[in-house]
């Protein structure tokens, strides 16, 4: 009896002492190996360190002065500014046009007035869609696709053609070209609510639910006050909340993975950081955007130089809140933030939560500019393109890593791959949220400009970061000016220039201080290294 007794306690107690064992050898392993290291390592000699030469400081160009005809023009904008504030509409655009040139030889002719009824057809046309009903009707292959590919190539606007060319794709099985030919058409044609409903029942019926909620959404916000908006918003709703149920299911599985996985890694290394990370962002993810965006913005404003002057904070604030509310994503808190750097930068995280450098303060010309900038970057989390990348390209990565500049936590979450598309999506939503909060509607065209100039400058090896984790300005520059012509957006509104001026110049001074600061915390952990060594 007592051996029986003896081996039960063995077997519970063994166990447990072996694996206390093993963790006391594992937390006292560093302090074995530095007490072996000092032992073998003979002390070093104390020597005279000479004083260090002072190294050459490095001069920054100084930024060339304005010109008198470029401060004329400022002055001519600030009158401008003065007289659209005070509701002197018509001398206010005088004004604007006079400073402002107008486009020049728009690189896109304007889009072809889109064509509903076969009646308005060619004969030509006519003919490609008689021959396309008739091999529907006779269930022929090549009755259909020949004369609906010549319809949608030699007659583009004719939207019943795109769609019935899409409907037939997709009847014989070709769902991805089906889907590729409502993209592009949708694309050249955002304002058609028939092709929008196309595109989005296309994406449904392949279950791709939050790119039907973000091609729904877009076109309610490009068009408040269309017949469908209501109905396309509350399309995006639903749509939204089945990606939400997708997501959770997925995440579950991936939780109960990282379970596994995390179990595994501390059998090996003892480590509780790797499982924990893993099913911490998933438990994350499940809480859906704006906790994402809370929990990454009480990191990044540890971990980043963010400005405490509180003019500054305010007029970015006041700039992204106005474009915010004419967004319609209530949901999320918006927050907007400034962080001391002085490159040409900015990221959006899901929820609303906006980072913008001192430096993008200081090379836009204007407030318009700015809220260019920032309407770009809200339209990302606006449309659910950053949620989208994470929760489809990184379930089981640490969330934390889209925060920039932060020791190894140097992806920016611009840099999740955005596709040219969610580029350019971002770019109309933007100046559309510019043009609907009586802005001047090419601030962002004219912040590409400047930014294309700057990569055209030879002396310059390095484009702005802001450059690097976007697509090149040139062709956005294009599509832009052909969008704000083809919209009848009015670049002729308020421009604020004399605020931003004075932001600006305040901005200067912030890192000016903050690179001073910098340099002497260098200089004194070099000296203390010196001397320790």
């Amino acid at each position: 009896m007592k051996k029986q007794v003896f081996r039960q306690k063995f077997r519970w107690y063994f166990p447990r002492f072996v694996t206390l064992c093993c963790a006391i050898l594992f937390l006292i392993r560093p302090v074995i190996f530095a007490i072996s290291a000092s032992a073998a390592t003979p002390s070093p000699t104390p020597t005279v360190e000479k004083p260090a030469e002072p190294k050459p400081t490095e001069q920054k160009p100084a930024e060339p002065a304005k010109t008198p005809e470029q401060l004329e023009r400022e002055q001519k904008l600030i009158e401008a500014d003065r007289l659209y504030r005070a509701g002197d509409k018509a001398q206010a655009i005088a004004l604007y046009q006079a400073v402002k040139p107008p486009f020049q030889g728009a690189t896109e002719a304007k889009t072809q007035a889109v064509i509903t009824e076969p009646t308005q057809l060619s004969p030509a046309g006519q003919v490609y869609w008689r021959e396309s009903e008739a091999g529907l009707a006779q269930n022929l292959e090549s009755r259909i696709f020949v004369p609906l590919e010549l319809l949608v190539k030699e007659v583009p606007q004719f939207i019943p053609g795109q769609i019935r060319y899409a409907e037939a794709l997709e009847k014989y099985g070709k769902t991805e070209q089906a889907l590729a030919v409502l993209e592009k058409a949708a694309t050249r044609y955002p304002n058609q609510p028939e092709l929008i409903k196309a595109k989005v029942a296309a994406l449904a019926k392949q279950e791709k639910w939050i790119d039907a909620s973000i091609a729904s959404r877009q076109f309610a916000l490009l068009n408040p006050n269309h017949p469908e908006a209501v109905a396309l918003t509350a399309l995006a709703d639903d749509y939204q909340k089945r990606y939400q149920k997708q997501l959770r299911s997925r995440l579950r599985g991936n939780l109960i993975g990282g379970i596994i996985t995390g179990a595994l890694g501390y059998a090996l290394t003892g480590s509780l950081f790797g499982p924990l990370t893993a099913v911490q962002n998933t438990a994350l993810l499940l809480r859906g955007e704006s906790a994402v965006g809370e929990r990454v913005v009480r990191q990044a404003k540890r971990q980043l130089d963010l400005v405490d002057d509180q003019e500054v904070k305010d007029y970015v604030t006041r700039i992204g809140q106005k474009l915010a509310h004419a967004a319609g994503r209530n949901e999320f808190k918006y927050e907007f933030y400034v962080v001391l750097d002085d490159q040409l930068n900015a990221f959006a995280l899901p929820g609303g939560k906006v980072f913008i450098n001192a430096g993008a303060i200081e090379k836009a010309n204007s407030e318009a500019e700015l809220a260019g900038l920032l309407g770009h970057e809200l339209s990302h989390a606006i449309l659910s393109h950053s949620f989208q990348l994470i929760t489809e390209g990184t379930l089981s990565a640490n969330i934390t890593q889209f925060i920039p500049y932060v020791g190894g936590l140097i992806t920016d979450i611009t840099t999740l791959s955005y596709s040219r598309e969610m580029e350019r999506q971002a770019d109309v939503l933007g100046t559309r949220l510019l043009a609907s909060t009586d802005y001047a509607a090419d601030g962002l065209y004219n912040l590409m400009v400047t930014l294309r100039k700057q990569e055209e400058e030879k002396q310059r090896t390095l484009p702005p970061t802001w450059l690097a984790s976007h697509p090149l300005p040139t062709d956005r520059v294009n599509y832009l000016q052909a969008l704000i012509i083809n919209t009848g957006y009015n670049r002729y509104a308020f421009e604020g220039v004399e605020q931003h001026s004075a932001i600006q110049a305040k901005v200067s001074k912030l890192l000016k201080d903050h690179k001073a600061r910098e340099k002497k915390k260098g200089d004194i952990r070099t000296e203390r290294s010196t001397i320790q060594e």
